[in-house]
């Protein structure tokens, strides 16, 4: 992929200072119409060749645009707090939101390619992380981000060169460190991996573009007329909606369904309940207070049947922890800064570090249930969030997140009188909205909907709890004893 990048390209100084006005001007009115419009974000990664140019580039686009709505990330070591999530998490913090750039100078390629040439890792663990970086962009895309990569590259020799001169150079010689000059005798193994990386990951949707770094005049104006092309592409031409390529989803012609074999009729006396609850509230007290649970952290998700009792579970997990140590993520419509991001950044935003419990009421499910219901999202767009959620789950629990899905159901008998209960209650009456009666309208296309996520979703890494709620106590001890339970089995694989 290197052999067009080690020619030698230049550009004359007179071509330059003559083009450099007018692409700036362009960029510009790019970067504003971007802005205005706020239609979609862009990416912009920077790579390369130590001396190729990665930082003066970062530094150029930062002074030929507003730096209102640019913002650069130098993506070094990991903070601790970085270190105790999943590896992700620190990019998806710095997204831009739609109408921004962001530019990554060390992204999500540069761990996997520096630990592959240092031996760290295997090769099939380097192929594992190309793959996820692949779901990653295909996502990022499909929910309309530009992602524009750049990979400056230098031959061998002109790397030395480059080393060289700006050792000598009293004003640069600080930006040339004895890690410059230890990589460089890697040069021809970080040459293989990185080509092997850049291959594998050029795809149509985000594909690589090789800059030649040795005339700086040279790559300048080719980095800043590839930007400038791409933000006019796509702010100049609309993008056609991605339509779905798979079979559509189908009830079984028997109608039966995960939900048919639950026992609805199960309940507990209120005097064992009483028993039970404080016997699981102790134990949960005493999981999270053991030395092991620091290497963990704890996701508790529910989703459920309106009425179906997720507050009442969450407030007999909570009667059980230490209030500094968890939080509780209530999810309902998205707001206008969350709207500006792929759907899933809301949820990253929010992922406990070691130690702690973070309970979301309702989740990313969202996108799979209500967001299809009620046709907010395309059918191209909840039918590809199956594999994105799996992904996304399969990340955290790498990371030794305890991930606990809890899905609430009640029958529909059952979900009438609770909600003529909570009208005639003053201190429910606000439990109760037009859009819950609404909502019931929808029972078939929402228990459709469900049997679906559960089908797709519950992995072995990751598998869904259905509780029979109609009776809250027998659906609070099963709650707490399963959560137990998995905090547990995770505890002694530590």
């Amino acid at each position: 992929m290197f052999e067009s990048a080690e020619l030698g390209h230049k550009i004359d100084k007179a071509t330059y200072d003559n083009e450099v006005p007018k692409l700036r001007e362009d960029l510009l009115n790019a970067q504003f119409d971007l802005a205005q419009k706020a239609r979609f974000p862009v990416i912009i990664l920077v790579g390369g060749v130590d001396g190729a140019g990665k930082g003066e580039t970062v530094n150029l686009l930062n002074a030929w645009m507003d730096p209102r709505h640019i913002v650069a990330h130098a993506m070094g070591e990991k903070s601790d707090e970085e270190r105790e999530r999943p590896h992700m998490w620190r990019y998806w913090r710095a997204l831009p939101p739609k109408g921004k750039i962001g530019v990554f100078f060390g992204s999500w390629y540069t761990a996997p390619i520096v630990q592959r040439v240092m031996g760290k890792t295997k090769a099939s663990e380097l192929n594992q992380s190309i793959d996820e970086i692949n779901h990653f962009e295909k996502m990022l895309t499909n929910e309309g981000a530009l992602i524009i990569k750049f990979w400056f590259h230098l031959s061998k020799e002109a790397q030395r060169k480059r080393l060289k001169s700006l050792e000598k150079d009293p004003k640069k010689s600080w930006r040339v460190t004895d890690l410059d000059w230890e990589r460089f005798k890697l040069y021809d193994k970080f040459r293989k991996v990185s080509e092997h990386a850049l291959r594998a990951t050029s795809t149509a949707e985000a594909p690589w573009i090789v800059i030649e770094g040795t005339d700086s005049r040279y790559r300048s104006l080719t980095a800043g007329k590839i930007l400038l092309e791409a933000l006019r592409k796509r702010l100049d031409h609309h993008v056609q909606a991605v339509t779905p390529t798979t079979a559509p989803l189908q009830v079984p012609i028997d109608r039966l369904d995960v939900f048919d074999k639950l026992d609805m009729s199960q309940k507990i006396a209120k005097k064992k309940f009483d028993t039970e609850l404080e016997k699981y509230q102790g134990k949960l007290n005493l999981l999270t207070r053991n030395e092991r649970f620091r290497n963990l952290s704890v996701i508790a998700l529910f989703e459920g049947s309106d009425a179906g009792g997720k507050g009442g579970a969450i407030r007999r997990i909570t009667g059980a922890l230490d209030a500094r140590h968890y939080r509780i993520i209530p999810v309902a419509a998205p707001t206008e800064e969350e709207r500006a991001q792929p759907y899933l950044w809301r949820f990253w935003r929010h992922i406990p570090h070691n130690g702690n419990v973070t309970i979301f009421d309702r989740s990313w499910y969202g996108r799979v249930l209500v967001e299809r219901v009620e046709k907010f999202c395309s059918e191209a767009g909840w039918m590809r969030a199956y594999s994105e959620l799996n992904d996304f789950e399969e990340q955290l629990v790498k990371n030794n997140t305890v991930l606990v899905k809890f899905w609430l159901t009640i029958t529909k008998e059952e979900q009438l009188r609770r909600f003529k209960e909570r009208e005639k209650t003053g201190f429910k009456r606000f439990k109760i909205t037009e859009e819950d009666w609404r909502n019931r309208k929808k029972w078939a296309a929402y228990e459709t909907a469900v049997c679906d996520m559960v089908d797709r979703t519950s992995t072995e890494i990751a598998p869904w709890t259905l509780v029979e709620a109609n009776d809250k106590n027998f659906a609070r001890i099963k709650i707490l004893k399963t959560l137990c339970q998995q905090i547990e089995a995770a505890m002694k694989k530590k």
